[in-house]
């Protein structure tokens, strides 16, 4: 069954399965079909996340075990509604303590049944799984060391030991198992399994095995054939080995009947690749058209101007996003990707050495070949897309350009045919070109997501995954163009503004793009408050770069509390590594930066954050009601994230992942005396009007629904976008409303609505007629959106659909 819409909940200790269970009531008054569930099987104890499996075997029992989650299931079924499951055929936790299964590979070495469920390079390992746990060099950690049985301690850490082993000396026993205790600094260089992106705690599953996704997939087919769960949403495909034989076998596995989307990053132009079967992405692609609609590109423009003259970034630090995504790229790909592009330059040396035509190719130019091939990526993973390769011949030619001898340069061209599959089959021509893709979109995730984002910040709601920082803004025909393209190619795809990776949630980013409206606005702000702290003890930011961000993200915020603002800007600054980093802190520039938020962002200036915030109150009003009816009416599945409905201030993660909180059932009528007041309770009753209106009226957004833009007429007719859905339902929203303003109003333009009589979930009553033109001062006088069904406004009540 394919959702008119989910509503995500992020399940963890303190909000297990009784606690959605007792949100429903309130979920299936507000008007979605599903609830969309993060990870449910077993986890290392107490994650608030639940992407670190442990057992596939089992549901959480600190979420309420297979019980809980079967009790949830009744009670949504009672009150109209389905489960979507999350789920991770990547990855599970590298904890031998809680995974049995790598804990007998620890046990057994490579004899075990289990060690075919690993991408475990045991020979560059020495016959030896290498385990980066230790605080520091072994030598020097050895006293924290004891054996206790047939079981290894080592703080709270327990690892098996290889039978016959127990008695040695602790030395020699060390060396006797089939795994090396090593100091975690080594994982960047020494590591010998495949991981999720640099996060040596998870290890990579190798679910292209049969017996591996039988294994991994069991529980989570038993709970779809007793139809417990009717969807899933599959975490980054582009991790495994072979993503379409992966999405084939599960297809098959769940009968054809589940609706299925794929975490899959789309960037620039990119599609998703036509054969695989699924419904579609998770929806990052529409959250990027749906923000560019909402972003100045003049103003975006000058923005960037003005934070290179007053961040003055050079080298390292972003002027330019293209160059501050090379950068960032070199960074990981030579530091934290080592081990990574090691393996692959072996595989290369190898399958080049034992090939006559290849073996005079160095080991050295194969290894250069790789990284910079690596790093001119414009994709996370090379697909064929559309008959153009993602690993195209521009990129070929640039890392050609690395090289001093031509001669040398052709190891791009045999590197380039290796992960393009066309020099020849092996099990190493497979593994490179598995292995080259996964580090591929480690890469890209690592360098993009984790350290450009971070580096490069003219306009902090454009540094968004999928995001394009260097070109954030979308005309309203590219956005129209987009929306004709799902509803004829992906119509059941998933659509979203904020999620659990989300850095910034969408009302922040929507504070944040008004600055695109008027960036001469934003720099007098900026002096002033710069002026302002400046005064005070703590108050200059360490670098300028830091004080750009701080500054924007506290506009964003509307009213900065520090508890919340320090740890984001910490984990910015930490992330960006100019200047400290998770695994090399600098305590000083850290100090710094907590005591410049406590005398700034979060200090006596914040009222000037406050006021400046208040006056683009009117404005912020339009984008982010605007962009909550286009995500709930344009093609797609909309999925809501906890809290969302309402306005939902939250930052990177963990401030977006705190438990959700629910109150009693909307009523049958939602309109402002059943809502709170504001913009919260106003976009409240623009979601559950757009959502009731889903699933009561499914057929007009469905697979066979169609998408017709109905353009204005007018001098401003480029502030308006409007479509209409199966000719029934019409949406029309107000886009870059100051810069509307700033040219004096909508000066006549107007929006001809098609033949008939049009009412107004939003405004009980209100009738339009159809077939000439309605002036946009009039459709928009209550509010800067209109969402129109043709006929009767449907049934508004709880139990609809």
């Amino acid at each position: 069954m394919t959702p008119t819409a989910t509503y995500r909940l992020q399940l963890q200790p303190d909000f297990p399965f009784p606690a959605a269970a007792a949100a429903v009531p309130y979920l299936a008054a507000l008007g979605v079909s599903h609830l969309h569930l993060s990870p449910v099987l077993e986890a290392v104890p107490g994650s608030t996340h639940g992407y670190d499996v442990v057992d596939h075997s089992r549901v959480r029992e600190e979420l309420g075990g297979e019980a809980g989650l079967r009790d949830l299931s009744r009670t949504a079924r009672v009150h109209g509604l389905g489960l979507v499951l999350d789920i991770v055929p990547n990855h599970m936790a590298a904890a031998p303590r809680h995974n049995r299964a790598l804990w007998e590979v620890l046990r057994e070495g490579p004899h075990s049944p289990y060690a075919r469920w690993f991408d475990i390079d045991w020979e560059a390992g020495g016959g030896k799984l290498l385990l980066p746990v230790l605080a520091g060099r072994v030598g020097d950690e050895l006293a924290g060391m004891r054996v206790d049985g047939d079981v290894l301690h080592y703080g709270e850490q327990r690892f098996p030991l290889r039978v016959a082993t127990a008695g040695l000396p602790l030395a020699e026993l060390l060396d006797a198992q089939w795994y090396r205790l090593a100091w975690w600094r080594l994982a960047r260089t020494e590591l010998n399994y495949r991981r999720f992106f640099t996060v040596s705690d998870l290890i990579g599953l190798r679910v292209e095995e049969p017996e591996v996704f039988d294994a991994t997939h069991g529980k989570i087919l038993e709970l779809v054939r007793d139809g417990v769960v009717e969807g899933l949403r599959v975490d980054h495909p582009d991790g495994v080995a072979d993503p379409a034989g992966y999405l084939r076998r599960l297809d098959e596995a769940t009968g054809g009947a589940c609706w299925i989307v794929v975490e899959k990053i789309l960037t620039g132009d990119e599609r998703l690749p036509a054969g695989w079967p699924v419904a579609g992405t998770t929806g990052y692609d529409a959250l990027r058209h749906v923000d560019g609609l909402f972003t100045d590109p003049d103003g975006a423009r000058q923005l960037a101007d003005h934070y290179r003259d007053f961040a003055g970034p050079s080298g390292d630090r972003g002027g330019y996003w293209e160059a501050t995504v090379r950068r960032a790229a070199y960074k990981v790909v030579t530091h934290e990707l080592v081990a990574e592009t090691t393996t692959l330059g072996g595989l290369a040396q190898r399958i080049c050495a034992a090939d006559p035509a290849l073996r005079d190719h160095a080991p050295w130019a194969l290894r250069a070949a790789v990284r910079e091939l690596l790093v001119r990526m414009p994709v996370y993973r090379p697909y064929l897309l559309g008959g153009e390769e993602a690993l195209p011949e521009e990129a070929a030619r640039r890392a050609k350009e690395t090289f001093a001898v031509a001669e040398e340069a052709a190891a791009v061209d045999v590197v380039r045919d290796l992960a393009l599959g066309r020099l020849g089959e092996g099990a190493d021509h497979t593994a490179f070109r598995a292995r080259f893709a996964q580090t591929a979109s480690a890469l890209r995730a690592k360098s993009v997501e984790d350290t450009a984002f971070y580096r490069y910040a003219p306009l902090l709601s454009a540094n968004e995954v999928g995001g394009d920082p260097g070109s954030p803004a979308l005309a309203p025909d590219a956005f129209h163009a987009y929306c004709a393209r799902l509803a004829r190619d992906w119509p059941a795809t998933g659509t979203v503004l904020t999620t659990h990776d989300t850095k910034r949630s969408a009302d922040v980013r929507a504070r944040i793009a008004v600055l695109s409206e008027c960036p001469e606005r934003w720099a007098r702000f900026l002096a002033r408050v710069t002026e302002e702290a400046g005064r005070l003890e703590g108050g200059r930011a360490p670098d300028p770069h830091l004080a750009w961000v701080a500054w924007q993200t506290a506009v964003g915020f509307g009213i900065p509390r520090v508890d919340r603002l320090e740890p984001a800007l910490l984990k910015a600054v930490r992330e960006a590594g100019l200047y400290t980093s998770w695994t090399e802190a600098d305590p000083a520039y850290e100090r710094a930066v907590a005591a410049f938020v406590d005398a700034g962002p979060a200090g006596p200036p914040l009222y000037s954050v406050a006021l400046f915030a208040r006056e683009l109150d009117p404005y912020v009003r339009a984008n982010v009601l605007g962009a909550t009816l286009l995500h709930l009416t344009m093609p797609g599945v909309p999925d809501v994230y906890q809290g969302s409905e309402e306005q939902f201030l939250a930052l990177v993660d963990p401030d977006n992942r705190r438990p959700a909180r629910f109150g009693p059932p909307l009523p049958e009528q939602v309109d402002g005396n059943a809502v709170p007041g504001g913009l919260g309770g106003e976009k409240l009753m623009v979601t559950a009007a757009a959502l009731r209106l889903r699933r009561a009226r499914a057929g007009l957004f469905c697979e066979s629904a169609t998408y017709t833009p109905l353009p204005a007429q007018g001098p401003a007719a480029d502030h308006c976008v409007a479509f209409s859905r199966s000719g029934e339902v019409i949406t029309a929203v107000t886009r870059l409303s100051m810069r509307l303003e700033q040219a004096g109003g909508w000066r006549g333009t107007a929006l001809t609505l098609p033949a008939g009589s049009w009412s107004d979930p939003l405004t009980p009553g209100r009738m339009l007629p159809g077939g000439a033109p309605v002036p946009l001062s009039e459709l928009f006088a209550d509010r800067p959106v209109a969402l129109l069904v043709r006929g009767d406004v449907p049934p508004r009540s709880a139990a609809s659909g």
